[in-house]
């Protein structure tokens, strides 16, 4: 139980920043993660810890959303995955994909400072470009160049894979 509420404490902001992101709503936002959580805590023992925790913890928000648009008739079948982002569009989108996650987890791993930081920041913490110049003391614009080329990085490697 104390491991689910460190899981609800560490990774609740990112869950509900990406429901919201699906959503455009606080109040939906603020539904499917508390769901989200709920499921996970009745499914922790399930948790082979194959993905990064955060991605299964955003497949289940996913689901969930999904789940709540269908019974609110906002869409059925095959809308229900147009509605969604590509998956296929960039770097952060992949990180829902569970088939290229831990890929995009091996690569970062190896990736060299301060791209590696710079990635994770940004997508991981979500900050803002001015937030992350502001932790290594450069401008703006470098932070916005360094993440663009770790971007970059991450997507040829991931193509040399294939």
């Amino acid at each position: 139980m104390q491991y689910v509420e460190e899981l609800y404490n560490r990774y609740f902001h990112d869950v509900r920043l990406y429901i919201k992101a699906l959503s455009h709503s606080d109040d939906v936002a603020e539904e499917i993660t508390q769901e989200t959580f709920f499921k996970a805590m009745k499914s922790i023992g399930s948790f082979k810890g194959g993905c990064d925790v955060r991605v299964w913890l955003c497949q289940i928000a996913k689901n969930t959303y999904l789940t709540y648009c269908r019974k609110n008739g906002r869409f059925t079948g095959e809308e229900a995955d147009d509605a969604l982002p590509d998956t296929a569009a960039s770097v952060e989108d992949r990180l829902i994909d569970k088939a290229e996650t831990m890929a995009v987890h091996k690569i970062l791993h190896k990736l060299e400072e301060p791209y590696k930081e710079v990635f994770g920041l940004r997508i991981f913490s979500e900050l803002s470009f001015a937030q992350i110049a502001e932790v290594f003391g450069k401008t703006e614009s470098w932070a916005r160049v360094t993440f663009h080329r770790a971007k970059l990085k991450i997507i040829n490697e991931l193509e040399e894979q294939k």
